[in-house]
């Protein structure tokens, strides 16, 4: 997708469509992370500390359940 800044007062926006928006779960209120490589942009949600927290948990009771059965079949 290509796009072009558009003037917002003495600064430069970037208009993201509504369809990645809701790809990303991205609303006007969600902190977005920007970093740069000097060359490229790159811009991701902020992950939420909770969500995190439950990603973490659900994860370890997969292992806890079935961290034998991965084992072997990875072997």
């Amino acid at each position: 997708m290509v796009k072009k800044l558009t003037r917002h007062g003495n600064s430069l926006a970037l208009v993201i469509d509504k369809p990645v928006l809701e790809l990303l779960n991205i609303s006007d209120d969600t902190l977005l992370d920007i970093a740069t490589d000097g060359q490229s942009l790159f811009i991701s949600p902020v992950k939420d500390a909770a969500d995190t927290a439950k990603f973490d948990q659900a994860l370890a009771d997969l292992h806890k359940k079935y961290g034998r059965m991965l084992k072997r079949l990875a072997e």
